[in-house]
């Protein structure tokens, strides 16, 4: 019975018939997501979720930070601090603010009119309220057409595959996984714009819990606290 429950999950999961956002509620119990993460299997910073519930909101703020430092000289510096605020289940405002070394970019998202409004560093304009923000904890993702990003705003069109359960194990600990793979659809962006990320999902929770990808360098978020 356990295993029929948990293939239903997973068809729902991907099914494009479920809302995108129905699925937000299900994480209001959260409280914690702490992510170290990993550049060529090196600790360089931390990527943190607090979820607060009040009412019929819940509010997801995030901050990211990491620094790439060789010799001990500082190359490159980011830090992010965003805020998601979904009502009844629906994303309905976000703002971040990025700083990327000397440079600064934004995203100001607002739900009008059933669309959502985006003023972004990278993109301006209005779009479905189906694109899902890609900040990766709530698993609707990998049913959306597109994810606007959360640093800049701009829209980035994907295909999502699923490839597979997996056991991993992180800091000693098993988990029982989902694994998927993002990438973009737009093959004539240019590399450092494609989308190439694989992520984890555990399977009963559907909690994120891990992800990689390659950027100049080898990228891992590892879980390292929930709550």
């Amino acid at each position: 019975m356990h295993k029929i429950y948990k293939l239903i999950l997973i068809v729902l999961l991907l099914s494009p018939s479920v809302p995108l956002n129905a699925h937000v509620q299900h994480y209001e119990n959260l409280k914690l997501i702490e992510f170290d993460i990993y550049r060529n299997n090196k600790n360089i910073g931390k990527h943190i979720f607090s979820f607060t519930k009040s009412g019929n909101q819940l509010t997801v703020s995030s901050e990211i930070n990491f620094e790439i430092k060789k010799l001990g000289v500082t190359l490159y510096k980011y830090h992010v601090k965003g805020t998601e605020v979904y009502e009844n289940g629906n994303l309905i405002k976000f703002n971040s603010k990025t700083k990327q070394n000397k440079k600064s970019k934004y995203v100001n998202l607002d739900l009008k009119d059933n669309d959502f409004e985006i003023d972004g560093s990278s993109f301006k304009g209005i779009v479905p309220n189906d694109y899902i923000l890609g900040t990766w904890w709530n698993h609707s993702i990998v049913k959306a057409k597109a994810q606007i990003s959360a640093v800049s705003g701009r829209i980035i069109k994907q295909n999502v595959t699923f490839l597979g359960k997996e056991t991993l194990n992180i800091n000693g600990k098993n988990y029982k996984s989902l694994h998927f793979n993002f990438s973009s659809t737009d093959k004539s962006l240019k590399k450092n714009k494609k989308l190439n990320t694989d992520v984890w999902y555990e399977e009963d929770s559907l909690n994120w819990i891990k992800a990689s990808f390659n950027k100049k360098g080898e990228w891992e978020y590892k879980l390292v606290n929930i709550e």
